[in-house]
């Protein structure tokens, strides 16, 4: 019996089991599918590589011959088979993505903008090196402070080497459930992608509990936004154009900061900065269901008519944080908003689908680069050569 090929093929078998098949609820299977799924999930071609490597490797060492390799050989395929379901599912995100756009920003949107959907995908990434490095023409700029809370206030800064002027910004905030997480950690295609067009991106850390609650996340995420307006400029943006955006915990900061402008409950001590968003990005957010009583924390309870343009991306079999919650807010916004909302239901996605270079991310981060390019058009003409570049 080669037992490390049972091993290997049992070990894939059971990450790829949670990845396609396990139920989001109840707990603890939703919390297993996210911790054994997500990484296959997401790049199921590396489960492809191991199972392939261990099958070939026991036909070389002459060990498929017993019974008990033959049933693993079996499993292997059986695993295999499923690997190809969460692939297909992660390859459809580019058509939920343009359908998000076309319901959203309407059927014309690219007659009206210079940056259309890709399409075409950076095969080698995602297939030889989905974990993301960076970027030759990108620089970070790490550990500026923003405030006075030690390394919960310190934030990095992406741009590109030759350092454009006038580009867009971008902030983004980590998530963690307000109990973890670091600036450096998701969505750093999307910072690297739009650093390269010319933006400057802007990841920032906040205060975590127990250090503080809210609003003490939210009041930090409103510093870097007063910071962004005042020294954005020194890095080569234009901070007239600032766009918010964030994953998990970090999407409702976002999505609180977007809603809330200048508003002095979240400015203790800086009332009269300016924290107004141009619009916001939100990847895989904790939302409320209550419409009717949402709690103050929830984005629900600020939505108003002058909320600015949004984009919120979910995965339908997020574990974390319900797809439920995220179609909840979407439709409420939309009800209430004078400005668009794109939404993008991302099939087979699961919470942290933004820490590769996968299909499905590229996906939305294409999506993200065509909204934002509606969004300049819309509201600062001539500006998307900045941001496209």
């Amino acid at each position: 019996m080669p037992i490390g090929y049972v091993v290997t093929t049992a070990l894939v078998a059971w990450c790829t089991f949670f990845a396609a098949v396990a139920p989001r609820r109840p707990r603890p299977l939703g919390s297993m599918s996210f911790w054994f799924g997500l990484v296959l999930n997401e790049v199921p071609f590396l489960g492809l590589y191991v199972l392939l490597g261990a099958t070939a490797l026991a036909a070389v060492q002459g060990d498929l011959g017993s019974p008990g390799a033959r049933a693993t050989a079996g499993v292997a395929a059986a695993t295999a088979a499923g690997l190809a379901v969460c692939a297909w599912r992660g390859l459809r995100a580019d058509r939920a993505v343009g359908r998000a756009l076309r319901q959203g920003l309407g059927a014309d949107w690219q007659d009206r903008v210079r940056v259309p959907l890709r399409g075409r995908r950076p095969w080698a990434l995602i297939l030889l090196r989905p974990f993301p490095w960076g970027r030759r023409d990108v620089e970070r700029i790490a550990d500026i402070p923003y405030g006075n809370a030690g390394r919960r206030n310190l934030l990095d800064v992406y741009r590109r080497r030759d350092a454009p002027r006038g580009g867009p910004v971008l902030i983004y905030f980590h998530g963690g459930g307000y109990r973890s997480g670091q600036k450096s950690r998701e969505a750093r295609p999307l910072l690297h992608r739009l650093a390269g067009q010319g933006w400057v991106c802007i990841s920032a850390n906040y205060r975590l509990w127990p250090q503080t609650s809210f609003p003490g996340h939210e009041t930090d995420a409103k510093k870097v936004i007063a910071w962004a307006r005042e020294h954005a400029h020194r890095y080569g943006a234009d901070p007239s154009m600032l766009f918010v955006a964030g994953s998990s915990a970090g999407s409702n900061l976002a999505s609180l900061s977007a809603l809330t402008p200048n508003d002095p409950r979240f400015q203790p001590g800086f009332e009269s900065a300016d924290t107004s968003v141009t619009a916001a990005i939100c990847l895989y957010g904790y939302y409320d269901h209550d419409v009717d009583r949402p709690p103050p924390h929830s984005p629900l309870a600020h939505i108003h008519s002058g909320a600015p343009p949004f984009f919120i991306a979910h995965g339908s079999r997020d574990a974390l944080a319900t797809v439920e919650g995220a179609r909840t807010f979407a439709d409420r916004l939309r009800r209430v908003s004078d400005n668009t909302v794109v939404y993008a239901e991302l099939l087979g996605g699961q919470h942290a689908f933004d820490l590769f270079h996968s299909p499905r991310f590229e996906a939305v981060v294409d999506g993200v680069e065509a909204f934002a390019a509606w969004v300049l058009a819309e509201r600062h003409p001539g500006a998307q050569q900045a941001s496209s570049s």
